[in-house]
């Protein structure tokens, strides 16, 4: 595992990016709130355009809060991806912190949610929406 090259993210927040066949692959450990949000999306949009219209993975498991600054950060990271023709596939196994605002505000409607960074290396492409009705 490795850090970018860039910035350290603030205190409170871990980020460390790797490569898992071909896709990279960012994990999020901490508090996203509104001090740290700009870190994360900073550490997604890099890896988003890394992934050069590849998918890419963000594994928010070990966030223990997200706030409405990480939403707008995971928001902007998604339509990122996209406009790069590439899919921001988010992973949020049943970690009530993060999957509970999500599902609040509806992004769940918009944003590639999965389970596990396994589901999310090997998934098609499919449309928003559908990731959390395979019943994993």
């Amino acid at each position: 595992m490795s850090r970018p090259s860039h910035a350290e993210p603030p205190p409170g927040l871990d980020i460390v990016r790797r490569v898992v066949d071909g896709t990279v692959v960012v994990s999020v450990a901490g508090e996203v709130d509104m001090e740290t949000a700009p870190a994360l999306r900073a550490a997604v949009t890099t890896a988003v355009d890394d992934a050069a219209g590849g998918a890419c993975v963000l594994d928010l498991t070990g966030v223990t809060f997200l706030g409405s600054p990480g939403l707008t950060a995971l928001l902007a990271a998604t339509t990122h991806a996209q406009a790069r023709r590439g899919p921001l596939r988010i992973v949020v196994d049943t970690n009530r912190p993060v999957i509970r605002p999500i599902e609040i505000t509806r992004l769940d409607d918009v944003l590639w949610l999965y389970h596990t960074v396994e589901e999310a290396l090997t998934a098609e492409h499919r449309p928003p929406g559908d990731a959390t009705e395979s019943g994993t």
